[in-house]
């Protein structure tokens, strides 16, 4: 590829950790919301969970038809439409009075804006400028970002809630999450000219002459691919189930509510780096490797946390050590899809393994309110989360990274 078709390596990555940080920091804090409302609302816990829940399943969903699309025509015009959904979606759910309507503003709406401003089109974007050798390192650095934005918007989040009232709160991020716009500029790349040019430079490369409906078919009539996309969705309920429903496990336990911010806020801190080394590492060791590693260590933090006494020390330790492992996997996962089917339709094949992701996630909120409003506590869900922990790293053990689809050679790009 000629250099001058791609985008400069900084404003990639700066834009990329941008847009991240805004559009995964307002959703980490949205569990802070549950209480407030369900208590103002008079609804149940269930109703809120199944909200979220609904807003993870669409964002897995559309995905990857918002993938295909920046396959094709490039993120600009996506990230348009993210942002302003996002934006819809939350003065929706600050004005929502039924639980019908608050599922489709908090559940549709803001699902669709995720689908449109998260990882698979921005990673798509790295994937198709930066070069192999550093592409596991650059993803890592975004999803280091959106791990920023949690430490940052969190206690953004509570404060705007405390001082502003939960639902005008709403509307101040509603406002942040138009900034996405500006940011999509920075990301504006064409797609089609690249393929020309690689074309030009390797025309016996199969890679590039598939049709979309071609990938997809490879890639689920491939092994690996599907170990690695059954593995995503015990990432996503773990992830789900914590993030949502942590503030309200505390403060059953008579914890103060600013132990719950704090943890969200660690999480996010500490994700920080912990997504920037499996990022690293990936570059150095097998990715599937780091990923199982990564499964069983949040299933022993887990039992550890659940067994000792609750105490703002030990929620603190729990947050550090769930948050340097949080979107580790993130990273090595999507590097994995880039390696074994290559970047040509990398953000809807991305987007799809993240689809089994966001599966996890609505079983991991809605099951957490579900038997909560059940059993009058969370134990149950914490034991599934670590059952599925353990289950996640049996399943990516023998994954291939490097096995190529059939037919073909191992893709490069």
């Amino acid at each position: 590829m000629r250099q001058d078709s791609r985008l400069p390596l900084k404003q990639l990555l700066l834009c990329g950790a941008l847009v991240v940080t805004l559009s995964m920091g307002i959703r980490h804090g949205f569990g802070l919301w549950l209480q407030p409302i369900v208590m103002e609302r008079g609804w149940s816990r269930e109703s809120f969970s199944l909200a979220m829940a609904v807003q993870n399943l669409v964002w897995g969903a559309a995905g990857p038809i918002v993938g295909w699309w920046a396959d094709r025509r490039g993120a600009f015009w996506v990230l348009w439409a993210g942002a302003l959904l996002y934006g819809c979606g939350l003065l929706g759910m600050s004005m929502a009075n039924t639980p019908t309507l608050f599922m489709l503003s908090t559940g549709v709406l803001v699902g669709l804006g995720q689908a449109c401003s998260t990882y698979a089109v921005v990673y798509g974007v790295l994937g198709r400028h930066v070069d192999p050798a550093k592409r596991s390192w650059a993803m890592g650095i975004t999803a280091a970002a959106g791990s920023f934005g949690q430490f940052l918007m969190v206690p953004v989040s509570s404060l705007l809630i405390s001082h502003l009232g939960w639902q005008q709160a709403l509307w101040v991020l509603a406002s942040i999450a138009l900034l996405l716009i500006p940011l999509a500029w920075g990301l504006r790349d064409d797609p089609q000219a690249l393929r020309d040019e690689a074309t030009a430079r390797n025309i016996q490369n199969p890679e590039l002459k598939q049709t979309a409906g071609q990938a997809l078919s490879e890639a689920l009539t491939h092994p690996s691919y599907l170990l690695l996309t059954g593995g995503y969705f015990v990432c996503g309920f773990q992830l789900a189930f914590i993030g949502v429903h942590l503030p309200s496990y505390l403060k059953d336990h008579q914890l103060d509510p600013t132990v719950a911010t704090t943890a969200l806020a660690l999480i996010g801190l500490f994700n920080v780096v912990g997504t920037y080394v499996a990022g690293a590492l990936g570059q150095k060791w097998r990715k599937t490797w780091i990923l199982s590693a990564i499964y069983t260590l949040r299933s022993v933090v887990m039992i550890a946390f659940i067994l000792t006494p609750l105490s703002p020390l030990s929620v603190g330790l729990f947050a550090a050590a769930m948050g340097t492992l949080w979107l580790s996997t993130v990273p090595p996962t999507n590097a994995v899809v880039a390696q074994m089917l290559g970047v040509q339709h990398l953000s809807m094949l991305g987007a799809l393994v993240f689809f089994s992701h966001q599966i996890g996630s609505f079983m991991g909120v809605w099951l957490g309110g579900r038997l909560y409003d059940a059993t009058g506590s969370y134990d149950v869900v914490w034991w599934l989360a670590v059952g599925l922990g353990l289950l996640a790293a049996a399943l990516n053990l023998p994954v291939k990274e490097n096995e190529a689809p059939a037919g073909r050679s191992l893709a490069r790009a």
